[in-house]
């Protein structure tokens, strides 16, 4: 009797569940399977809260039918529609470093030689075609974007939206028409790629020849085109602005995010009353910038999604179909039978296929296609390179389509400061294809309190020998002791007179050619033709000469060279894990002046590795020896200093001012341990040891107790202007303690 009771009660209770909501309630007595759409706003980093809202919406067993997206919610919901489950959203975004994506970082290991100079020189990059200054169009190409989201639907090979297991969509914008594109087809990772490119922070992407940028600047909230595909129900997440205060409106940057957020805000008035389920996150406290706090976002999102959950149980009652989402197995591995390229014009198939290294019909692992994707970007040749993998007769082929670079000419800025150089200003020009298509032509202009140039002109052949020339005027001057004056032009009387202001000059010319063995190992060979002049302001009075200044030495030297670099190190500055060998020879001949052929070798040896999270350590070692009798001041090795672009024979030595210990021969090593503590700002403790004495290898010295020692306590950072320095060093020999300061790319 109870059984039947509780029976005949079971309608009314479902029907009363519906009172509330006319329209479940009319789902409800049609006995309709009820379709789901999910539609998903744009907020940039704010659309982290949608895997938060996901995570309910699946926990109240809703079904999602069909997923509408627009900028990140495009991102979220079509990772989610290819079959991502929210878990595993959750997990790739909590591990993603968004500031590299953002700024489309490279790995250092991606980069040449010549690549790892640009990137560690110059702040500021800007178009400079046809003499006329322009912006890039975007702070980022979205390269390290695009590559991510290729890696992660690696598993889709689908070009029909509605066919992935939810159907999907999603809104971008025609920049050149403003008109609405709805992307349903095509490559997916294009597509969402295109929908969240937004405006001056990412570079618009091109799909079908038209330039595309983030769908929120004319629909951020797809709510209409999502009622059109047949659904019932229409769940949304909304992580829009508000408008915000004058208060609030402090940089340029919230001027047009608020100005661009009218038309949508304004639409989003109606388009909430339209919406059956709508949840909305608190994000009020973070911007589209906030990935740092995407825990927290995340964490909102979950919070807003269950103030609906009932409704959400409800609507999941009206299903029928009850499915259980399997995680996606990530594609780890490939053996890619065929590469097809398009879109390249100016370089051609074996230079693409040269920088991507890979191996055609052999198993490799996924990351080393994109090592030859960061490789091909790292050349600054291309503005985006887009790549998809489908199948072919169950085989894999790599479909590539590259957008070749049209900005030949750049001009290309730095600052640096340090205290032999003092304040630096530098501003560069670099041409492309200046003769011929592989080669670039490139040209410093240092001004400040002492004035240099560089240029050099270079053909770069790949795998083959490649040709470079380099010209070089450097001069730079400090107080020296008076008894480095003294050995260099006899016995003087300076009275009282202890140091004295050495101006120093170099004008080197260079021709190579060399050769890769790898990425990161390249050999050379070159003649050299070199001008050192050292002098000083007179102070020797000589009555028979009007002379404003004392030279102190003046060569002409030309020699023949030779050279060997490997360089994995992750960073230059602040080095981490990798290694480093470089070795130099320099065999001089009495071309232009009259001194005996003698030679110069010197050779460096340096490994960084982690040891801790956050904690590393880096060792090094450097020797350096002339052999002959030629007595030449200015090609001695000079020891001391911190923070400047080291030319010639010259090397830091904690603990010592520049040109402190000086010889033709020395040996020196270096224990430095790194704490990144926050962020990127680093606590460095360093230890050094030296000889530096007249034939330390003949005599046997350079195996002794080192006689010269430094230890230093720094901080370093990096920061947008380069890396800042900042260290206190002492000598137990000399009992002095002495500040470097160092701010910038060092040129």
């Amino acid at each position: 009797m109870k059984a039947k009771f509780i029976f005949f009660l079971f309608p009314v209770f479902v029907f009363g569940q519906f009172l509330e909501n006319p329209k479940l309630k009319s789902l409800a007595q049609s006995g309709k399977d009820v379709k789901v759409g999910l539609v998903l706003s744009g907020g940039g980093a704010k659309g982290l809260a949608h895997i938060g809202a996901i995570k309910v919406i699946e926990e109240a067993g809703v079904k999602i039918d069909y997923i509408a997206g627009t900028s990140m919610g495009a991102v979220i919901g079509g990772l989610y529609a290819a079959g991502y489950t929210s878990k595993q959203l959750d997990s790739i975004f909590r591990t993603t470093n968004f500031e590299s994506l953002i700024q489309d970082d490279l790995p250092r290991d991606a980069k040449s030689f010549y690549e790892k100079r640009e990137s560690e020189r110059y702040v500021l990059k800007l178009p400079f075609d046809n003499f006329k200054l322009s912006l890039p169009s975007g702070l980022s190409k979205g390269q390290n974007v695009y590559n991510l989201y290729a890696q992660l639907l690696a598993h889709i090979n689908i070009e029909d939206f509605s066919k992935l297991p939810i159907p999907f969509f999603c809104i971008a914008t025609n920049v050149e028409t403003g008109s609405q594109i709805i992307l349903d087809h095509g490559n997916l990772a294009n597509s969402i790629s295109a929908s969240g490119a937004i405006p001056t922070l990412f570079s618009p992407v091109y799909i079908d020849g038209m330039m595309l940028t983030d769908g929120g600047v004319i629909n951020n909230y797809p709510i209409d085109e999502l009622r059109s595909k047949d659904v019932d129900i229409i769940i949304g997440v909304d992580v829009q602005d508000n408008l915000r205060d004058k208060e609030e409106l402090v940089s340029g940057f919230d001027i047009l995010t608020q100005v661009n957020n009218f038309r949508t805000i304004k639409a989003m008035n109606e388009k909430s009353k339209q919406t059956d389920v709508y949840i909305r996150p608190d994000i009020d406290d973070f911007n589209v910038l906030s990935f740092d706090e995407g825990e927290q976002i995340i964490e909102n999102g979950k919070e807003a999604a269950k103030d609906v959950i009932e409704e959400l149980k409800k609507i999941s009652s009206l299903q029928n179909r009850k499915t259980q989402r399997k995680p996606v197995k990530l594609i780890d591995s490939l053996q890619i039978k065929k590469i097809r390229i398009k879109g390249n014009t100016d370089y051609p198939r074996n230079y693409i296929r040269g920088k991507l290294k890979i191996n055609l019909n052999e198993k490799i692992p996924y990351n080393l296609l994109n090592e030859g994707l960061n490789n091909l970007a790292a050349t600054g040749n291309f503005n985006k390179i887009n790549y998809n993998i489908v199948y072919e007769d169950g085989e894999q082929v790599l479909n590539l389509e590259v957008f070749e670079s049209e900005q030949n000419t750049l001009l290309k800025f730095g600052v640096h400061y340090d205290q032999l150089y003092k304040t630096s200003f530098l501003t560069n020009l670099t041409q492309k294809s200046l003769f011929l298509t592989n080669d670039v032509a490139s040209l410093d202009l240092i001004l400040g309190d002492n004035v240099r140039y560089r240029f050099d002109y270079y053909i770069d052949k790949g795998r083959y020998w490649s040709i470079g020339v380099t010209s070089r005027y450097n001069r730079f001057e400090d107080n020296v002791n008076f008894e480095f004056i003294q050995q260099n032009i006899g016995n003087l009387d300076p009275s009282e007179l202890n140091q004295v202001q050495l101006q120093n000059e170099d004008f080197t010319n260079r021709i190579y050619a060399e050769t890769f063995l790898s990425q990161d190992f390249k050999f050379g060979l070159g003649a050299e033709y070199k001008f050192l002049k050292a002098s000083t302001e007179t102070f020797i009075n000589n009555p028979d000469e009007n002379e404003f200044e004392t030279v102190i030495e003046r060569d002409k030297l030309a020699s023949v060279y030779g050279y060997l670099r490997v360089d994995t190190m992750d960073d230059k500055f602040f080095p981490s894990s990798g290694y480093y060998f470089s070795g130099d020879l320099n065999i001089y001949f009495p071309v232009f002046s009259d001194y005996s052929e003698f030679a110069i070798a010197k050779g460096e040896i340096a490994y960084a590795k982690n040891l801790l999270p956050n904690f590393s350590a880096f060792i090094s070692s450097e020797l350096g020896f002339r052999t002959g009798n030629e007595n030449l001041a200015g090609l001695n090795f000079f020891l001391g200093g911190f923070g400047n672009q080291t030319i010639n024979n010259f090397s830091h030595f904690l603990g010592y001012d520049f040109f402190a210990l000086t010889a033709n021969s020395y040996i020196k090593g270096k224990l430095q341990l790194d704490y990144n503590f926050y962020n990127k700002t680093h606590l460095l403790l360093s230890a050094n040891y030296a000889n530096v004495e007249d034939d330390l290898l003949s005599t046997g010295n350079w195996l002794s107790t080192p006689e010269f020692s430094g230890y230093s306590i720094g901080l370093g950072s990096k920061t947008i202007l380069g890396p800042i320095d900042l260290k206190y060093a002492y000598s137990p020999e000399t009992k002095e303690s002495i500040w470097y300061i160092s701010i910038g790319y060092w040129f």
